[in-house]
């Protein structure tokens, strides 16, 4: 793990641009004026072109960066079931959607700045040495540029650093850990955190700490660079904002990922 120098700085992002033609997903706009790095849906497991290019434009109205946000072609299962993917399949899915948000991103004039895999290809991918080299080969091949946002601690950050990409680790304001430094499955009855003291109690001792703590106690070690709040939720935006407010009275500066200064070329 690479030692930190962003003292005093954090980024905060969310999973945006889920809505899928008529049918709409979460409060984007407001999210927006939280967060500082979206993670926009690239049409296979949510998402359609016209959702994609109008998530960028708010991007690129509230300053924030943008990052492209893959997952398993799975619109009805949003992503988050189980596909076993061969590597050439999983390289050409990353390359197909990394590609489609550069050019709907080139139509307003911004940029893709980073890439995290969505929902189960991230889940499985962050325990498979075997995917994260496939999608930080991908990556690389389509931009080297790109940051890697990595859940913290993981087969992911490994892969990307390996391949020669910067790597911004990742920990959860609104997800709970099991002890091995993994999400708890969104199936437990303990795997959300949806009151926001709590979440903002939770992020505070993460990054004061450098460290995810498990639901039993158990304190693992971790970078912090970036914190994921989820935008599809109901109480998305009551947390997004909380948790803001209350990383701003710590004195910690909420930035975009390329300003992060581990991550700044």
């Amino acid at each position: 793990m690479a030692a930190s120098t962003n003292a005093g700085h954090v980024n905060i992002n969310s999973d945006l641009g889920e809505s899928f033609g008529p049918w709409v997903m979460g409060n984007d706009a407001e999210v927006l004026k939280i967060v500082k790095s979206a993670n926009v849906a690239c049409g296979f497991h949510a998402s359609d072109p016209t959702v994609m290019m109008d998530t960028v434009r708010l991007c690129a109205e509230n300053g924030v960066s943008i990052g492209a946000h893959p997952g398993f072609a799975d619109l009805q299962g949003f992503g988050r079931r189980a596909i076993n993917l061969t590597t050439k399949e999983l390289e050409a899915n990353i390359a197909y959607q990394l590609g489609a948000l550069q050019a709907i991103a080139a139509l307003h004039g911004a940029k893709v700045t980073h890439i995290k895999p969505h929902g189960m290809m991230g889940n499985m991918s962050a325990e498979s040495a075997d995917m994260s080299e496939a999608i930080a080969r991908a990556t690389k091949a389509v931009d080297r540029d790109l940051i890697f946002l990595a859940q913290a601690n993981t087969e992911q950050g490994k892969a990307a650093r390996k391949h020669g990409l910067r790597v911004a680790e990742e920990v959860f304001a609104d997800r709970t850990y099991t002890d091995a430094g993994f999400l708890t499955p969104r199936k437990e009855a303990n795997s959300m955190i949806k009151d926001p003291a709590q979440a903002v109690a939770h992020v505070r001792r993460m990054v004061d700490e450098q460290a995810i703590y498990a639901t039993s106690g158990k304190r693992i070690p971790c970078q912090v660079d970036s914190i994921c709040v989820h935008g599809d939720g109901p109480t998305a935006v009551t947390v997004s904002r909380a948790v803001r407010e209350g990383l701003e009275t710590a004195g910690i500066r909420i930035v975009t990922l390329p300003e992060m200064p581990s991550l700044r070329h």
